[in-house]
């Protein structure tokens, strides 16, 4: 699906895939990246443009995350269903990552799914000024979109010999995933915490 919208629209389509993958943790910004790189290495994108279209979204994304978290539009957010969950459940660890490693949790959070997504929004409700937000979190996502974009174009004509290993992988994982999670909500079903 990625692949092909990638095809079909190749820049805009970075460039808007970008912007949503790091305003919302739905789009899958690592797997954009490696298949920007490996339209690269077919000659179907420009290596240093797909760089750099994939950057301006990256930074249009991340910016746009930290305005929601500094104006406080990110609490209109939480009133929805989808939204609200994956703020409840992961934007607490995001702040006490943010309180634990500072300033530099912008620059390396990019390489963590889950954190990536509101690193930005913890940054923008702890009030980090812009400048210094910007200082960190750019830099950051230049050495994040040049190295996944990067790692497409280098596997380039092996991809199609790793793809079903990659698919079998994320599918055991995901699986794995599942399992853990049904065991956790079975054991607290039969162990409810005490009420304070």
């Amino acid at each position: 699906m990625i692949e092909l919208f990638l095809t079909q629209y190749g820049y805009l389509a970075i460039f808007l895939l970008l912007i949503l993958g790091i305003v919302g943790p739905l789009i899958p910004d690592d797997t954009i990246l490696v298949l920007s790189g490996l339209a690269a290495s077919r000659g179907t994108l420009d290596l240093f443009t797909a760089i750099a279209v994939a950057y301006a979204g990256s930074l249009c994304g991340i910016t746009l995350s930290y305005v929601l978290g500094r104006t406080g539009a990110v609490y209109v957010l939480e009133r929805f269903g989808p939204t609200r969950s994956l703020l409840d459940s992961h934007l607490p660890k995001v702040e006490q990552w943010f309180e634990k490693y500072g300033k530099w949790t912008l620059f390396f959070g990019y390489f963590f799914a889950g954190i990536r997504h509101f690193t930005a929004l913890a940054a923008g409700i702890s009030k980090v000024p812009f400048r210094i937000f910007a200082i960190y979190a750019y830099p950051g996502g230049l050495v994040w979109v040049a190295s996944f974009v990067c790692l497409g174009y280098t596997v380039g004509a092996q991809w199609e010999r790793l793809k079903p290993l990659i698919e079998r992988g994320a599918t055991g994982i995901g699986m794995a995933v599942v399992i853990i999670g049904l065991g956790i909500w079975w054991y607290r079903r039969k162990h409810p915490r005490p009420l304070p």
